[in-house]
């Protein structure tokens, strides 16, 4: 238990980088799936409380979402793409790859599923998918 407060950051950080590597390789491709965007940085607070609401929806709703971290303070050129004023900035897209809402700050897992439901699309958890 001791290494669970020095595994846990390594972890995430890891998950980090997985989700930005796919977002890069994603922006090359045409989208299938509507897509959540996430840009943040891995040291922002907020952003950090977003890290697992981001794991949960890509585990969850793998197959029906594509769920895409980019750390803007890293990549400060994707910040400018995405036009991002303030992080946390979140980004949904329909399949077609057309931006349908942009969210600033913190975002409740349950909000988000909310407003993909209030956009129209109906997700369904492969899991116990129950907002929190």
């Amino acid at each position: 238990m001791r290494s669970l407060p020095i595994l846990l950051p390594l972890l995430l950080v890891g998950f980090c980088v997985t989700l930005l590597a796919s977002g890069l390789r994603a922006e090359n491709a045409k989208p299938t799936l509507p897509r959540f965007v996430d840009l943040g940085a891995d040291k922002c607070i907020p952003c950090k409380m977003m890290t697992p609401i981001l794991a949960e929806l890509a585990r969850e709703y793998a197959g029906q979402l594509d769920v895409l971290f980019i750390d803007v303070w890293k990549n400060r050129e994707e910040g400018k793409r995405y036009g991002i004023r303030v992080i946390p900035t979140q980004i949904l897209y329909g399949a077609d790859g057309k931006e349908l809402f942009r969210h600033e700050g913190f975002f409740a897992k349950k909000d988000i599923l909310a407003k993909w439901k209030e956009l129209g699309f109906e997700l369904t958890g492969s899991t116990a998918a129950k907002a929190d």
